[in-house]
Parts: structure tokens; C-alpha cells; sequence
């Protein structure tokens, strides 16, 4: 039977200065759940902006200490499934995400979940893509807000970190002190409106430390293929970053130099956007599987 990591009091930031709140075995499988990313305080449309605590945005249920995690390793994160309660909340305003400049009050939309759909209104049913938002590690120096992304994680806002994904995390303490939070049921790539279909829910995972290699940026292995996370202040930065991050990953792998390694991804790799609304903007660069089993690549 699963440890299960209840709600408790969240944490607003990744920080190795946060008491964990529980402590799992490397390899164990876990149940943690999760408040949606306002914290359940929006009920209804009507909630007001100045009704929210605005410090309570993005909690995370953490930290998880893990057993044998020491600074230099790696931090696996399978997630063999995800469990989400409705109803949804979408929300943008004046300010808020791209069109904030030509939007006057905050609005807010409630989302049914009907089965396998989101309702958006009478025409429009959304499929669900239950992903996480918030997850991560300690990050190697100060406390970074969960609602800002970074090399440990954080709030990468990625839709590939779903169900049979394997999310990669360098580690830099001891524990790694892992956390997650801000499940969305549905989002697109971007999150241009600041939100997704904000929701609660509950994650079966299993973590397990990685020794002897270590990463500097996230990783997400899927059964599609492999994506690199780069997070910073243009997007830009964060995209080549990207390419040059997973370039460098792989070519000890292969019998290329930087050149040939270079025409290759630029004909089979493909630069992605994940956000474009949080403090830092992150984008990732995939990897096809046919590559990987090419060369008989396995990161980890």
C-alpha cells in the first residue's frame, strides 16, 4: 500500500529551508494530493480579485524528503496517474497573461468535467490532458516562488508532464525535497491566458534517485520521446538554450560531432513553447524515440 502525502499546509515556495513533511525510500510509490492553484478560493464567477489572497497562488504539498537523494544526483518522478476534481477554474484579467492589455476586469469561468471532457460552454467540449503544473525540487541556492520555473523545477507549466511520464530533476541537497502542486485538466502550450482548467487532484508516483549521472535542467522522457526544460527571461534565451542543452546530452551517445549532431535535430527535433506567462518562460526542445532506439540511447 502507497504512502499517501495529504494536503496539510502547502508551501508557497521550493526552498531547503522547508521541513519536509514526509519521508519516503528511494523507489517508493506515493500518493500525494494537491490544492488547485488558487488555493480553493474561487467558488464561483463572481469571486472578486481583491476577495483572493494573492500570496496564496501556486501551493505546492511538499517538501518530500527522499531517502539516499544527495546533491548531484537525480531525481526520477514517474507518474503512473493523476486524479483531478472539478469543477475547473479558467480565470485571466486586466494585466493578466498576453492579453491582459486589452482586457478590462477579471474574469473568471467555471469548468464542468463531464467523463473525459471539460464543459466550456454549449458547443465547445474540451478532451482532458490532466497534467501537473508545479512540480520540482530544492533549488540549489535561495527560495523561488512555486509560480516561477527554474532549473529545479518549479512552475514549468508543461503539458507533457502527465500520466506515463518520467520527469527528471537535478538534485542539490540532500532529500531533493520534491513537491508538487497546480494540476490542470486541460491546458494548451503557452497558458496564454495565465490559466489552464485550474483543478485539485491527486498523483500516484513513484520517486527514485538516480546516482552516478547528473542533468542541468529538467527532463521529461515519455513513450513519444525526450524533452529538455529551459526556463528563462525571454523566451528566446530559453529555446536555444533548450537546443544547445540537449545537443550537448546526447552527443556522447552517438558517433557525431556538433555539426552533423546539429543538421539531424534540425531536421527531427522540434523546438516547443510550454509558457509564455510566468516570471521566467520556459520552452523545450524534443527528442523522437525512433532517434533514441537508433542509437540505443538511455538517458537514465
Amino acid at each position: 500500500m502507497s504512502q499517501t502525502v495529504g494536503l496539510g499546509t502547502p508551501i508557497y515556495s521550493f526552498s531547503k529551508d522547508h521541513k519536509p513533511v514526509a519521508t519516503v525510500a528511494s523507489g517508493s510509490r506515493i500518493t500525494v494530493e494537491s490544492y488547485d492553484c488558487f488555493e480553493g478560493q474561487i467558488t464561483s464567477s463572481e469571486t472578486t480579485m481583491n476577495s483572493i489572497d494573492w500570496e496564496r497562488i501556486n501551493p505546492a504539498t511538499g517538501p518530500i524528503f527522499v531517502e539516499s537523494a544527495q546533491p548531484g544526483d537525480v531525481l526520477a518522478v514517474t507518474i503512473h496517474g493523476l486524479d483531478i476534481k472539478g469543477p475547473g477554474v479558467l480565470a485571466t484579467g486586466q494585466n493578466l497573461g498576453v492579453m491582459g492589455h486589452r482586457i478590462d476586469e477579471f474574469t473568471i469561468k467555471m469548468i464542468p468535467l463531464e467523463g473525459d471532457e471539460a464543459v466550456f460552454n454549449e458547443k465547445v467540449r474540451i478532451p482532458l490532458n490532466k497534467m501537473i503544473g508545479v512540480i520540482g525540487v530544492a533549488p540549489e541556492l535561495d527560495a523561488v516562488p512555486c509560480g516561477t520555473p527554474g532549473n529545479h523545477g518549479g512552475n514549468l507549466d508543461t503539458v507533457l508532464i502527465t500520466e506515463g511520464a518520467t520527469i527528471y530533476f537535478p538534485v542539490f541537497h540532500e532529500g531533493a525535497l520534491f513537491g508538487l502542486g497546480d494540476m490542470h485538466a486541460a491546458m494548451g502550450d503557452g497558458e496564454i491566458g495565465v490559466s489552464g482548467i485550474e483543478v485539485a487532484g491527486t498523483a500516484d508516483l513513484t520517486l527514485e534517485v538516480k546516482k552516478g549521472k547528473s542533468l542541468k535542467h529538467p527532463l521529461v522522457k515519455s513513450k513519444d520521446g525526450l524533452s529538455i526544460l529551459v526556463s528563462a527571461e525571454t523566451l528566446d534565451e530559453a529555446a536555444k538554450l533548450a537546443v544547445e542543452e540537449m545537443i550537448d546530452l546526447l552527443l556522447p551517445y552517438t558517433d557525431m560531432d556538433v555539426a552533423e549532431m546539429t543538421m539531424l535535430m534540425s531536421a527531427i527535433g522540434h523546438s516547443q513553447i510550454s509558457q509564455i506567462v510566468d516570471p521566467l518562460l520556459t520552452a523545450r526542445f524534443f527528442v523522437p524515440q525512433s532517434f533514441l532506439d537508433a542509437y540505443n540511447i538511455e538517458i537514465f
